[in-house]
């Protein structure tokens, strides 16, 4: 069925489980921004950590139960690309006006960079950038833009993908369906859903790097890293995105108190693990040179 209609087919019956991403319903309710990508947000391992060992799939589960619904985290990208383009990004400035494919928060972000963002099912992507109706777009990461042929359609290729650094995707279930399944098949669903959340994450980090080397090597695509003067702006305009959104209701200050304090706290381990661990590993440049 068309992508952005699978919420309210699940939610009638009309199915009893969907796929999908959470920020494609922010006109349900905002605070479900919060369970897929957040821009300079938790990572694909932080992310795993706060829904299941943390708040965040309770949080998530109330959210959802006013729609009648049962949320369960299916399937991780990791962390994600900038985009692609058809002109080098070198100010903040370079952004205004542009078109571009981004859904959720951190089309919000850019809209606030001046740019127009767009929402478009994966499906229509490639023609819409080709045809010039949008100027750019974000998807996933090398092994899934490559697939979709998106370097046919645009020269630039831009990293990080700092509107989603840990995109959670979603398995939306009828609840009133859930609920009529003996308890052993619905341990097999719950723990189904996980096995995708877990191995796509697999996928992603074992396929990236040669999607990567075929775009740069074999498609001469421009492998370029957003300014430290545009990263650094884009983050100030995500605070103030977020900073409004956790004002919308109560729930969503709920939501956002949790996340933060559940990414403050990761943030502290992280520095002195991975961050510190990644940085002693490549001693040999910057890890944001451009190709």
């Amino acid at each position: 069925m068309p992508t952005f209609e699978v919420f309210d087919a699940v939610a009638q019956g009309i199915a009893e489980i969907g796929h999908s991403a959470a920020n494609y319903w922010k006109g349900k309710r905002e605070s479900v921004q919060f369970f897929s990508g957040v821009p300079f947000g938790m990572t694909a391992q932080e992310t795993n950590g706060w829904l299941y060992h943390g708040d965040g799939l309770a949080l998530w589960t109330e959210l959802y139960a006013r729609f009648g619904l049962i949320p369960f985290p299916a399937g991780n990208t990791g962390m994600q690309m900038g985009g692609w383009f058809n002109k080098e990004i070198k100010s903040i400035t370079d952004l205004q006006g542009l078109k571009i494919r981004i859904p959720g928060l951190g089309g919000e972000v850019f809209e606030r960079a001046g740019s127009t963002s767009v929402n478009l099912p994966g499906s229509e992507l490639f023609i819409a950038l080709q045809s010039g109706v949008i100027d750019a777009t974000e998807w996933v990461s090398p092994y899934n833009d490559l697939a979709f042929g998106l370097h046919e359609a645009a020269e630039y290729y831009y990293y990080p993908g700092f509107h989603s650094p840990g995109a959670t995707l979603e398995a939306i279930v009828n609840r009133a369906a859930f609920e009529t399944l003996p308890a052993d098949l619905q341990a097999i669903v719950r723990n189904a859903c996980q096995v995708i959340n877990q191995d796509l994450l697999a996928e992603q980090t074992a396929r990236n790097p040669g999607a990567l080397r075929i775009l740069l090597e074999q498609h001469g695509v421009k492998l370029r890293a957003y300014p430290d003067e545009v990263i650094a702006e884009l983050k100030r305009l995500t605070e103030e995105v977020l900073s409004e959104l956790a004002q919308k209701d109560e729930f969503s200050r709920k939501v956002f108190a949790s996340y933060r304090k559940f990414l403050r706290e990761s943030k502290a381990w992280s520095r002195i693990s991975e961050l510190a661990y990644l940085q002693a590993r490549d001693l040999t440049g910057p890890a944001r040179s451009n190709r």
